[in-house]
């Protein structure tokens, strides 16, 4: 007995002696891994004033509160982001749950000195332009971006207002330590071609109603930059990544822009969007067919729901009658999931789900380049190209689908999200060069 009583005490005191020479007081790195995805999150706990970063959504210095820091325990709360995290040092790691919004995911996080993927593509050093910190105003929003000024720019230099995704990003777009848009403006630049991007509403140092905001919002805050352009040049144009590239189509069809690219901009309606990355998904994960059926009409006929404002105040109560009706099949999860989408009837859903680019072809009459990459998952090539292929009139418009390329334009062997941080490239010199090949086009053309 004794001797394991020295045996307890001997590992008891090996452990806090571990935990004594791994300070809590560090950098630690994790990966938080949810539904279909991986995100890097590193705590910066030494110092005074604690931080969370989330470098692959391009998100730095958030506050942290520590609540509890012992020699082995720790406890922080993030409220930017309605999130917490609890954890404990098991040989030098901490071990613990991330919470976020009601949703815990398992969180294990190594101490960091800080490294840096490989992104060739992101420019450094000296680069021959003129970058300036430029602001606008849609209403109540205050936009921060960077305005890139080629040598020797012009009135008639081209520019274009660079329009980011759905979801909170900042003006690089940047995503995965990837910053697609600081590429596309350095490639740009070199070749005579001016661009505005900016951060997102409520994101970076950009200021504005994120909770209430529909894509029309967003669609004003692009037409506020496209104002301040016209201040200086002749020609505006819209570059725009998948919701990004929807709002473009919108500005066309109210003539408001000169001429559009849209990459991977959703041209069928959000509805059909979402069912489609929904039957990808599932089929993915070698769910029978039938199970993903049933899961998809139930999904629709929620979509439907929203988009006409019809959705019961009992949302439990009509998802669970849904299912009765459409979904004997359906596993629990998915059943789970199907009461989250319920629970996420906003206005800027409703307004998502009934959106159509494709729709809006008839009013648009500028140029339009329009491509998406072969191996997006997110906004299906043949699809969304198919929507739109024929119906766009403006003089050298063009659709494409490039061979490889994923929905960020990056060569892939999968397409799937979880791929994008593991490839070097950030953009697609191909299409990079085909973009600039295009709008010189077009201003020669006006000559």
């Amino acid at each position: 007995m004794k001797k394991h009583l020295l045996l307890a005490l001997q590992l008891a005191l090996s452990t806090l002696a571990w935990a004594q020479q791994i300070s809590i007081e560090r950098s630690w790195k994790g990966k938080l891994a949810i539904p279909n995805m991986e995100f890097t999150l590193v705590f910066n706990l030494g110092g005074d004033k604690p931080t969370m970063d989330s470098p692959d959504q391009g998100a730095y210095g958030i506050p942290v509160t520590v609540d509890e820091k012992t020699a082995a325990n720790v406890k922080l709360s993030v409220s930017s982001i309605n999130a917490n995290y609890e954890g404990k040092i098991e040989n030098g790691m901490l071990v613990g749950m991330f919470t976020q919004h009601g949703a815990s995911f398992p969180l294990t996080l190594s101490p960091y000195n800080g490294s840096k993927k490989e992104r060739p593509q992101t420019p450094a050093g000296p680069v021959g332009y003129t970058e300036k910190e430029v602001s606008f105003s849609n209403g109540a929003a205050l936009l921060s971006g960077t305005l890139t000024l080629p040598e020797n720019f012009t009135a008639n230099t081209p520019v274009l207002l660079m329009v980011t995704g759905s979801g909170l990003q900042n003006r690089d777009e940047e995503i995965f330590g990837h910053k697609p848009f600081a590429v596309i403006a350095d490639h740009f630049a070199k070749a005579g071609i001016a661009t505005l991007r900016y951060d997102d509403r409520g994101f970076g140092k950009s200021t504005g109603d994120v909770k209430n905001c529909t894509t029309d919002d967003l669609k004003n805050d692009a037409l506020a930059g496209i104002n301040l352009l016209r201040k200086d040049f002749l020609k505006v144009g819209v570059l725009g990544h998948s919701e990004g590239g929807t709002i473009a189509f919108m500005i066309a069809a109210e003539q408001k822009a000169d001429f559009i690219i849209s990459l991977a901009g959703m041209t069928v309606s959000g509805k059909e969007l979402l069912l489609a990355q929904n039957r990808n998904l599932l089929a993915a994960a070698n769910m029978d067919q039938t199970t993903v059926n049933a899961y998809c009409t139930v999904l629709g006929d929620i979509f439907d729901k929203m988009i006409a404002g019809n959705m019961d105040a009992d949302k439990k109560t009509l998802v669970e009658e849904l299912i009765s009706k459409h979904g004997s099949t359906i596993v629990e999860p998915l059943k789970q999931n199907l009461q989250k989408v319920a629970e996420s009837n906003t206005p800027y859903m409703q307004r998502f789900l009934a959106l159509s680019a494709a729709s809006l072809a008839g009013n648009v009459k500028c140029p339009v380049m329009a491509i998406n990459g072969e191996r997006d998952t997110q906004v299906d090539a043949a699809q969304n190209i198919g929507a739109i292929k024929g119906k766009l009139q403006g003089k050298n418009s063009m659709a494409k689908i490039y061979p490889e390329l994923n929905h960020l334009f990056q060569h892939a062997v999968t397409g799937r999200i979880d791929e994008y941080a593991k490839i070097e490239e950030t953009f697609s010199p191909e299409v990079l060069a085909d973009m600039t090949k295009w709008i010189k086009q077009l201003q020669d053309d006006k000559r």
